[in-house]
């Protein structure tokens, strides 16, 4: 059984051959994330049978993410924390201008869409899957538009809908300083809280006190420093980062109706930045009241696994190349981009599985086709009875998209990880014909 098999194995799309064409369509995606459609169907016949689907209106895209949500929310039972972080990303399909439905961008010259989406990870920085998803067009100026900060708001709810059907964990809403929103806050304190939340906060709000937020926490005793490696991005290298943690708890006054709420005010400022290098500071708000060393550096640690949907953004956008998608309509982007995020989603789960569950057997998540095949090639022989440990196995198929694995290269990365699995669905395929080509020709000797 394949991953997407066992994946969407109670999806129903009210016909049993269509379910098993998106099946077989999220297979082939999966084996070529960086080719086009008719090159990861392999054929034309295949390739027509996928557009069908996606012109579909009987194919609803919230359908194929529901059963995703639902295999999610089971990895998700036994964790006592599950880190639920949300951001926005918007995809540019100015070079396209046919597309059907399309709206403008952070700047009118550009036309695209936007995508908000929860991506659930474990404390580790295991990846869990997608929660769930806003897909959205921005109207012209002239016309009405949605409120779009209603997504951080209502992303919050849904979070906290799913967390009465997992009491055995504790869920926390992470957002970015965009999701700094008194609204929210408000609609998690009408509700009881029944899901933790984690902002940046992005306005130097008013205190019940009369002073403001910022002077309010640079007053506070230092609670002590927090130490951690700043990971590489394009504008910086990596580097290492210490930062003196304060903490407040912070009264924010009535507001719209609402009551006043109690909230911890946390800052993390980095206070020796190296020559050259602007000085790392957070300042965060939680519902949580972390009064200790411990649990504020247990809040910034969480807040750093943030960067995480960054990654989960690249790999969906660069490696599986979803801005160059070219299907005409709003309705069929929909469909294709949501099945690229699961496929983003499996391959960034194999990034951070392999990592921090090397141990693994890796038969939990490769087909014993692909094990195998990926075995015989690297290895030259015959692959053994027992499934490898799942990080030898993710470092071998990552050396076939260019990671070298010497001692100090640590753990590969998405891209040599997405491009290595393509090989070894190649290498799959190549020995499934090779048998098949055997076996006939052993059936015409015995005949």
């Amino acid at each position: 059984m394949s991953w997407a098999q066992a994946e969407f194995h109670d999806l129903e799309l009210g016909d049993a051959r269509r379910t098993q064409r998106l099946i077989r369509l999220v297979d082939d995606l999966s084996a070529h994330p960086t080719g086009s459609i008719p090159l990861a169907c392999g054929g034309w016949a295949e390739t027509k049978a996928a557009y069908r689907l996606l012109d579909n209106p009987a194919v609803d895209w919230r359908e194929i993410l529901e059963v995703h949500t639902k295999r999610t929310v089971a990895r998700m039972a036994g964790q006592p924390v599950v880190l639920c972080l949300q951001d926005t990303t918007e995809l540019d399909f100015t070079t396209q201008p046919g597309i059907a439905g399309l709206g403008r961008l952070s700047y009118e010259a550009q036309h695209g869409l936007y995508v908000h989406p929860t991506l659930a990870v474990t404390p580790a920085g295991v990846a869990l899957g997608v929660l769930d998803a806003w897909l959205w067009a921005r109207q012209p100026k002239d016309q009405p538009d949605v409120k779009e900060s209603l997504r951080w708001v209502e992303g919050y709810e849904i979070v906290a809908d799913l967390a009465e059907t997992v009491p055995d964990s504790r869920l926390v809403y992470v957002a970015d300083r965009e999701g700094d929103l008194r609204a929210l806050i408000d609609a998690a304190a009408r509700r009881g809280t029944p899901a933790d939340w984690l902002v940046r906060a992005k306005h130097n709000r008013k205190t019940t006190t009369g002073e403001k937020l910022w002077e309010r926490l640079a007053r506070s005793t230092p609670l002590g420093e927090v130490e951690f490696t700043l990971p590489v991005a394009p504008d910086r290298p990596a580097r290492l980062v210490r930062q003196t943690l304060y903490r407040q708890a912070v009264t924010l006054p009535a507001h719209h109706g609402q009551p006043a709420v109690t909230t911890t005010a946390i800052l993390a400022r980095e206070e020796r930045p190296p020559a050259g290098q602007p000085a790392l500071v957070w300042r965060l708000l939680t519902n949580r009241s972390a009064e200790t060393l411990e649990d504020v550096a247990q809040l910034i640690d969480w807040y750093r696994k943030r960067w995480l949907i960054e990654i989960f953004f690249r790999i969906w956008k660069s490696g599986c190349r979803v801005e160059a998608l070219q299907l005409g309509t709003f309705e069929r982007l929909e469909r294709a981009l949501v099945i690229y995020l699961i496929i983003a989603w499996r391959i960034l789960h194999l990034v951070t599985w392999g990592r921090d569950c090397p141990n693994l057997p890796c038969d939990v998540v490769f087909d014993p086709e692909e094990w195998q095949a990926a075995w015989i090639v690297a290895h030259r022989a015959q692959p053994p009875e027992t499934p490898p440990p799942l990080g030898q196995m993710v470092r071998l198929i990552a050396g076939f998209g260019g990671f070298l694995g010497r001692k100090h290269d640590g753990h590969p990365g998405s891209k040599a990880i997405w491009e290595g699995l393509q090989k070894v669905r190649a290498f799959a395929m190549a020995f499934e014909a090779i048998r098949a080509c055997l076996l006939y020709t052993s059936d015409a000797a015995d005949e």
